[in-house]
């Protein structure tokens, strides 16, 4: 059973993301946590400072918020009857990134599902500064959902590596049971330096594809070129559903969350984007 955690903020684009989340996991069984996370403007400088809370909560504001989650909630039912999907709500005065560490550990959770965009989310920006960070920080897996993004089915899977991770571990393991939920095709690419792969980058690149076997899959070796130019070329040539990486701090996934760079990624505005931390949660 899969514990997936979707943060909403009640815009459009939240109820997108929650509705790719019913569709995507319709075969699957699930308990979905409907979460909220706000502070109110009274509240923002007690945050600023470090203490949150101190003021005390008005009964009001979270009986609305609970409120507004039930009728989510109640939305969610009418719109998609899975009897295999179960619903919890919770409602909290925190900070996303904060609430959403605390519910992963709390609720153990396997993976967040979340839109790119938020109701003040400027159109110019193409991942705000909350999805950013949960990208950078959390500890399980994030799919981001643009809010243009119809689904259809996973069927193509983009995997960009350059395989200076452990893959014998549990970083995979949310792409492949979504590889093998819908007998989706993984499309791994890697643009090989100019000296070729180290043996540590080669005895990965076994364990990737021992770990593979069962999975269809193809790797793809690129020549020496910008990855988000690989990442766009590959897209624009073939219909991708999907885009996976690792984010590893100490290799090509920091410049890839840098402004100039994201404003150049066209596949990233056209198809759900899935972070998986190198390390996992315990």
């Amino acid at each position: 059973m899969k514990r997936i955690l979707l943060p909403t903020d009640f815009s459009p684009n939240a109820l997108h993301a929650i509705h790719y989340a019913m569709k995507l996991m319709r075969d699957s069984t699930c308990v979905f946590y409907l979460m909220h996370a706000y502070t109110p403007d009274l509240y923002r400088v007690d945050y600023a400072l470090g203490s949150p809370g101190i003021l005390g909560l008005p009964d009001d504001y979270q009986q609305k918020a609970e409120k507004a989650l039930e009728k989510l909630r109640e939305q969610i039912l009418a719109n998609f009857h899975e009897p295999r999907h179960s619903f919890v709500s919770h409602a909290a005065l925190n900070t996303l990134k904060a609430e959403t560490k605390r519910m992963v550990k709390n609720e153990n959770i396997d993976l967040v599902i979340m839109g790119t965009q938020g109701v003040t989310g400027a159109k110019d920006i193409l991942f705000g500064s909350n999805t950013v960070q949960l990208f950078r920080e959390s500890d399980v897996p994030v799919l981001a959902v643009p809010e243009t993004y119809t689904f259809d089915k996973l069927d193509q899977i983009l995997f960009p590596t350059d395989y200076d991770i452990d893959f014998d571990g549990p970083t995979l393991d949310v792409l492949l049971e979504l590889t093998d939920l819908w007998g989706a095709n993984l499309n791994i690419i890697h643009v090989t330096p100019p000296n070729g792969l180290t043996q540590k980058q080669k005895k990965n690149q076994q364990a990737l594809e021992k770990r593979l076997r069962k999975f269809n899959y193809e790797l793809h070796d690129l020549p020496d070129q910008p990855l988000v130019d690989a990442i766009n070329a590959y897209g624009q040539t073939w219909s991708i559903d999907l885009l996976a990486m690792v984010e590893n701090q100490h290799s090509f996934f920091e410049g890839l969350v840098r402004e100039p760079v994201l404003k150049t990624l066209g596949l990233y505005t056209a198809v759900p984007f899935l972070v998986m931390p190198k390390t996992l949660k315990n």
